[in-house]
């Protein structure tokens, strides 16, 4: 079979997040069936137009604010010049609405939909227009099979007019024998807490520098490890000067998996403060290397992390 899949990047892309974490866990394993796999992507400054990545034939076409608008041209053309069997499009930034250039069989993997939390991210007019994106999704995409990553997400896309016999919800996995708990990696002495993500002003990463900020009062030597990039990191740095927890809280930027497994270990737990989130790999990654969460009681969150077992919703 052949199979054309559209996303806004792919994993190699510096902007990549979990999304393109999952889509290449996915499609990966597809490939490895015997299936081809040509993956359509925004490219980025010195990145090469064609790639092969975990088995999948990457081409990358307009760039992180111009694909919208590319890789509709992108797809027109593929569309054209191979015979494929289904299209996917997975649908984590703004949707590109692709069922109006083909009558193929199509699926919409869709992590999350942002809505009105957009404009917690965004400046009003960019926010407004994500938001916008999202309303024709039901119409424009009524034939599609929808793969929804979570519940939450599932009950958004049916609330927003998508039928509910065509939304399957299949929840992300972690490896096991990547994921677990190592005698060799002992829990650290002092309170140490770690937040694993991309550091975007939705992900309300500044809940957990305040947290640390009030409960030093009674836990001077608590410490926070937050690794990840984005543009919200000078922020957050500021926000932990002001808080006078700059020693206590460090940025780490982008870490190995290695250095990701090890940082899970040690941790006493992982925080994930987000407001609205399609699943919280990092929640399951955590219960599995035996390191409860601390996780907001919100959209995706609550149904990856089992409240007082592997860790507390609040």
């Amino acid at each position: 079979m052949r199979i054309l899949v559209v996303n806004w990047n792919d994993r190699e892309n510096p902007h990549a997040g979990g999304a393109e974490i999952h889509l290449h866990e996915l499609f990966g394993r597809i490939a490895l069936w015997g299936h081809e796999i040509h993956l359509l992507a925004s490219g980025w400054p010195g990145c090469t137009t064609r790639a092969v990545v975990d088995g999948l034939e990457v081409t990358r076409v307009g760039g992180r604010h111009s694909f919208a608008v590319h890789g509709r041209g992108a797809v027109r053309h593929a569309l054209g010049q191979t015979r494929f069997d289904v299209v996917v499009e997975d649908i984590n930034k703004i949707p590109l609405f692709l069922p109006t250039l083909t009558a193929l069989p199509f699926v919409a993997i869709v992590p999350h939909l942002f809505g009105t939390t957009a404009f917690a991210e965004a400046s009003p007019p960019l926010a407004a227009i994500v938001w916008a994106a999202e309303v024709p999704i039901p119409w424009v995409y009524r034939k599609a099979g929808f793969h929804a990553i979570s519940e939450s997400t599932r009950d958004d896309l049916v609330r927003r007019g998508v039928a509910a016999e065509r939304v399957v919800v299949i929840h992300p996995g972690v490896d096991s024998r990547a994921y677990r708990p190592d005698p060799a990696t002992p829990r650290a002495t002092r309170p140490t807490f770690l937040y694993l993500g991309r550091l975007k002003r939705y992900k309300g990463v500044e809940f957990a520098i305040r947290a640390v900020a009030a409960a030093r009062t009674a836990r001077p030597d608590m410490t926070l490890d937050i690794c990840g990039q984005g543009d919200d990191r000078a922020r957050l740095e500021r926000l932990a000067v002001e808080h006078r927890v700059s020693d206590a809280v460090r940025f780490l930027g982008y870490v190995s998996e290695d250095e990701k497994r090890r940082l899970l270990r040690r941790a006493w737990a992982v925080v994930f403060p987000s407001p609205k989130e399609g699943w919280g790999i990092t929640n399951v990654e955590a219960a599995a290397s035996g390191t409860p969460a601390l996780a907001s009681d919100s959209p995706g969150l609550r149904e990856s992390v089992q409240d007082g077992v592997t860790g507390y919703l609040v």
